[in-house]
């Protein structure tokens, strides 16, 4: 489903890693490991097509990015390592602009189930400048519940800032996503534990 050839990365004139090559199937688990400033969200932003690899290919579906963008854009999630919401919309609000800017449309109460799933639905209504950080995660993780499916999540440390409750709800989650046939790239640099299903680990 996605394809890495002789991938690599440069940023302010530092080449932060290259030569990556791998293949990704139908329920693989791809777990990027590396310091602060080693390259982990840029690799996420070019498997997403939102950055341009110094060398290198990806495919998503046989087909190139950019070329395959739009495609690619429609059957992913990409939550990076901040949750990107805007600061004076509530939760709710946050998840309506995210699924319309990925052309879905959906009821308020399916965003208000998707925020129960993460714990949150009773700060549904708030400001999310008045949430704390652990609750901002969960109000961002919120999208991995909605509907339709997406054969593609691209997730940057999505395990920060999680309590034991919703960091067993995050992983029961990518196993059902894997299980359907999903595809997840996740990265990491707490070098934390998987369920035991195999992953592919690359380290940066």
């Amino acid at each position: 489903m996605l394809e890495l050839e002789r991938l690599a990365c440069e940023r302010g004139g530092r080449r932060l890693f290259g030569g990556l090559s791998l293949v990704l199937h139908a329920g693989d688990l791809l777990r990027v490991h590396g310091a602060n400033g080693s390259g982990k969200t840029s690799l996420l932003r070019l498997l997403c097509g939102l950055q341009t690899p110094s060398e290198g290919t990806v495919r998503w579906r046989g087909r190139l990015l950019p070329q395959a963008r739009e495609q690619i854009g429609q059957e992913q999630i990409y939550l990076a390592h901040r949750a990107a919401l805007a600061d004076e919309l509530s939760p709710l609000e946050n998840l309506r602009w995210a699924q319309a800017l990925s052309g879905q449309t959906v009821t308020n109460e399916t965003l208000r189930q998707a925020l129960d799933a993460t714990g949150v639905r009773a700060l549904a209504d708030q400001p999310v400048r008045a949430l704390s950080e652990g609750q901002r995660q969960r109000c961002a993780l919120a999208r991995l519940a909605l509907p339709p499916p997406r054969a593609l999540w691209l997730l940057d440390e999505p395990f920060n800032a999680l309590d034991a409750e919703a960091n067993g709800w995050l992983r029961e989650r990518i196993a059902a996503q894997r299980r359907a046939g999903g595809v997840v790239v996740l990265s990491d640099h707490q070098g934390l534990p998987h369920d035991g299903a195999p992953a592919i680990e690359v380290r940066l």
